[in-house]
């Protein structure tokens, strides 16, 4: 559709927000207004809408107006939902008396999200106890079992789903029970070798995805498109990135590789019995080697890349390299389902030479380091010291890009997070532009519904101790005690660590009598939902809860951090890059640490005020956030709460805002 034929923008977002039953505000309308003006001169955005503003809407109107195919990238699952189930049906069939056509809209996942019926009826390639051969995981699991009984549920389920999508399947099932029915996109034997190919419900869902005008997809698929030059997503105009303060952190994943002892034996096992005796003992006394090396390996980076670790991960990259070659090689018509068996093997062992060859060819822009993990003892990994180049580079390049989010500015401005992605400080820019040409973006700060000095207080308890590397903060615990009970519970607890969580709620359960819940106690939604129903309840908990909690109303009116959630001191990954900026000239804590930890801060308290009517308290118990120099950063970067340092005033508060709960009876 042509922009002379288009309705005018303000028709169509107020049919949309009238059909979702919402109100329109004048931040959506800016923001649908700069949206609208990006995708139509190739422009990028970057938009902060704050809590309540109803962005959603304030992207997708512009970009259905705009008729040119839009993929839609967000973090998490909910807001893919929200999207697929509710904004998206009922803006179309808003829009479709104005627009004269009805979108279509699909929603596109990894490969492993969707049920595989090759896997289902064939069983799993997988090895004995023994590492004798193949089971299948029907037979082996007892009926009676957790396993068995997801399993056969699955295999019930898959008789009446037409998606296939794991997270339709209501209650959910063990990740060990859905690894049985899924694959990977290395062990997918693909639609044409595949007996079950017609039928496929991934490839259901990437067809549905080509005939699609919005396609919605996660961060994780959106960088596996980029990076890796296989396009997973259809050609595409535009695109739109929600909760884009996540982005960078999972394309670092995407961009990642890792290397363990268990990994490797798989690999060896699977192999073993589809290629000659010579390459399979190569790999066996290879994969020795590095299990051996790792059993001494010490948590932390690597800056050069140690000889004898060398050594074996150069014999590990010769040794997969000809397992490949002979899996290419050979067959074997002993094997049952011998494809499904070769392409999990080759699979497994293709990981093993790429990611021990990155590491050995070495290279300036990444960051190896040891991890060892209590449960599942040492890995080797490697990450991109950063992806700012990347993303530049593979997302900028041709089409409009919008990212969005209620926390994209940082310290006042969005030069920081802008950095992040690949783009220069924002500043007036030569329109003409030219090939060296940084891309063109601005940053539009449309605001948040609530009047959040009116709404919430932002507290700093600067009398208290700095915190110190062992932990132990008597003062912080009573200060936490008094607030809560000042606040008659209602309390999220937002810890740096799950130690802390722990210490923390071990010591209220002691003093006070109310219901302290903890993560990890319980499923993340059932302590959500326990947490909402009684507001006498408290929440404590680690990083998933900074941003994954959306509790409005008077069950949550004291939100308390126990500190500045600086990356910790040896992450190896962090800690590189800081060292990195500050070689370049730059200021290495405010560019990462502090930016890290302003981000978590913002999100953190942006748990408060979910409402119009919600009414509470953000609590840092760390001075640092009003003695420290990088204080003011921290709190410009969180909602413009009205901000005391006291003490007194603040239980005065708590206490009024408690006992106007109670007589509303809640």
């Amino acid at each position: 559709m042509t922009e002379s034929s288009s309705p005018p923008l303000a028709d169509l977002l107020h049919a949309a927000v009238t059909a979702v039953g919402g109100t329109e505000r004048p931040g959506q309308t800016a923001m649908a207004q700069a949206v609208a003006e990006a995708i139509d001169d190739g422009s990028h955005l970057l938009v902060q809408a704050g809590t309540g503003t109803g962005k959603s809407l304030g992207y997708l109107v512009p970009a259905l107006a705009h008729g040119e195919r839009v993929v839609v990238a967000t973090a998490t699952l909910a807001l893919q939902r929200q999207l697929v189930e509710r904004d998206l049906p009922r803006t179309v069939e808003a829009l479709h008396p104005l627009l004269h056509r009805r979108p279509e809209f699909a929603m596109l996942k990894g490969r492993s999200n969707y049920l595989c019926l090759h896997r289902l009826h064939e069983g799993v390639p997988q090895e004995d106890a023994d590492g004798s051969g193949l089971f299948d995981p029907f037979e082996a699991a007892a009926p009676t079992s957790r396993l068995g009984k997801d399993l056969l549920r699955l295999r019930d389920w898959s008789d009446e789903t037409e998606t296939g999508d794991r997270d339709d399947l209501t209650p959910g099932v063990s990740d060990r029970a859905w690894s049985q029915v899924s694959v990977t996109s290395r062990e997918c034997l693909g639609a044409s070798k595949c007996a079950y190919g017609a039928e496929c419900f991934a490839e259901a869902a990437r067809e549905r995805a080509k005939l699609a005008e919005v396609v919605v997809t996660n961060h994780a698929l959106l960088a596996i498109d980029a990076i890796e030059g296989a396009p997973v997503l259809p050609s595409h105009e535009v695109l739109i990135v929600d909760e884009a303060h996540e982005l960078v952190s999972r394309v670092t994943g995407v961009a990642s590789g890792e290397l363990t002892p268990g990994q490797v034996n798989r690999a060896v096992r699977r192999a073993a019995k589809l290629v000659n005796e010579q390459a399979a003992d190569a790999l066996q006394t290879a994969s020795e080697g590095f299990e051996r090396l790792m059993e001494l390996a010490l948590p932390g980076r690597l800056e050069k890349i140690p000889e004898d670790l060398g050594h074996v991960l150069m014999a590990l990259r010769d040794a997969a390299r000809t397992v490949i070659s002979a899996l290419g090689a050979t067959r074997d018509a002993s094997v049952k389902d011998e494809d499904a068996v070769r392409k999990q093997a080759l699979g497994s062992v293709e990981n093993i030479h790429q990611v021990a060859e990155r590491i050995v060819e070495g290279s300036e822009y990444d960051v190896v380091w040891y991890e060892r993990h209590d449960r599942f003892g040492a890995s080797l990994r490697v990450a991109p010291l950063s992806v700012s180049g990347l993303l530049r580079e593979k997302l900028f390049e041709d089409r409009s890009v919008v990212l969005t989010s209620a926390t994209l500015k940082l310290g006042g401005d969005f030069n920081g997070v802008a950095a992040s992605l690949g783009l220069a400080p924002e500043s007036p820019q030569d329109p003409e532009g030219g090939e060296d040409a940084a891309p063109r973006w601005q940053g539009l700060d449309v605001g948040s519904p609530f009047d959040y000095s009116k709404q919430g207080i932002l507290y700093v308890a600067k009398h208290l101790a700095q915190p110190g590397r062992d932990g132990s903060r008597a003062d912080m615990l009573d200060e936490l005690a008094e607030l809560v009970e000042a606040a008659g519970g209602r309390t999220l607890g937002l810890f740096s660590s799950m130690r802390a969580a722990q210490t923390a709620a071990e010591e209220l359960r002691g003093r006070l009598d109310m219901p302290i819940l903890l993560q990890g106690e319980e499923t993340l939604g059932e302590l959500i939902r326990a947490f909402a129903a009684d507001a006498r309840t408290c929440l404590f908990g680690t990083l998933s809860l900074w941003q994954g909690v959306d509790v409005p109303g008077p069950s949550c009116q004291l939100v308390v951090m126990d500190r500045v959630p600086f990356p910790r001191p040896d992450d190896p990954l962090m800690s590189a890059r800081q060292k990195a900026v500050e070689e370049a000239g730059g200021n290495g804590f405010m560019a990462v640490a502090a930016t890290h930890a302003a981000l978590l801060m913002a999100q953190g308290a942006g748990r408060l005020v979910r409402a119009s009517g919600d009414r509470g308290i953000v609590a840092v118990l760390d001075p640092r956030v009003e003695r420290a120099r990088y204080g003011s950063f921290l709190r410009k970067s969180m909602p413009d709460f009205w901000y005391t340092t006291d003490r007194n005033q603040v239980r005065r508060s708590l206490a009024a805002i408690d006992a106007a709960a109670k007589a509303q009876g809640a």
